[in-house]
């Protein structure tokens, strides 16, 4: 566990452009702002990870959102994804507190730490496999900086799934062949021939479109999270 090195790397990916598309949306988008918004000074950046650098458990997401961490500088912060999954974390122990609304409002995470294989708010909230690709050496970093001390990784979608494996696999853990398949409740182990395992955990990802439907209600994102929490050898509220 290298905490400067985490620091290190946070301030790098803040300072990224290597996707032109994405640069010019996420500027555009701190621009203009949202009305609700006018009076913010967007961050308008890439986003960097968010949690204790000796966290157990990883939750992976897809990217940030442009009025949402875009705005506030901080992964699932400040939007309605957020808004569900800061209080799953709060309601099973793994958080100070059950909202997420911006930098320095107080909040901490237990053990856990948030990030996404492409860091920039994309347009449409669909970012091009070029540009997943182009982002990924930024999350095998931070998966090497974390190894000494995670043991477990929530991903959240199928996007972040298959956007992660060959992140882990870079960074030392064997992803089985034929790559497990993503699924709610999905758990695989990857093993390491240099150190612990991973349990690997799948979530519907905490987007609008899943938790208004009920495809993905409060108590399945908090068993979940029990779960994960469980194989990253973390307490957790039942």
């Amino acid at each position: 566990m290298d905490p400067s090195g985490l620091e290190r790397l946070d301030q790098r990916i803040a300072g990224c452009r290597a996707c032109p598309r994405l640069v010019g949306w996420r500027e555009e988008v701190a621009r203009v702002k949202r009305a609700a918004f006018a009076d913010w000074t967007y961050w308008g950046r890439p986003v960097p990870g968010f949690g204790p650098p000796d966290a157990r458990l990883l939750i992976v997401g897809l990217a940030p959102a442009a009025h949402g961490g875009n705005r506030t500088g901080r992964m699932f912060t400040g939007d309605r994804s957020g808004d569900v999954l800061y209080r799953a974390l709060y309601d099973v122990g793994l958080a100070s507190q059950a909202t997420a609304t911006h930098l320095g409002d107080g909040l901490e995470l237990y053990g856990v730490r948030v990030t996404s294989p492409v860091h920039c708010a994309p347009p449409a909230n669909k970012p091009t496999p070029g540009e997943r690709d182009t982002c990924r050496p930024w999350l095998v970093r931070e998966l090497r900086l974390l190894r000494p001390t995670v043991r477990a990784a929530l991903v959240l979608g199928a996007f972040g799934w298959q956007a992660a494996l060959p992140a882990f696999a870079e960074a030392g853990w064997t992803v089985p062949r034929p790559r497990p398949a993503f699924a709610h409740g999905a758990r695989v182990t990857l093993d390491a021939a240099d150190g612990p395992g991973l349990h690997l955990v799948g979530c519907f990802h905490v987007s609008q479109r899943n938790t208004f439907t009920g495809r993905l209600t409060p108590d399945m994102l908090r068993d979940v999270l029990r779960m994960a929490a469980e194989a990253a050898g973390l307490p957790a509220r039942k």
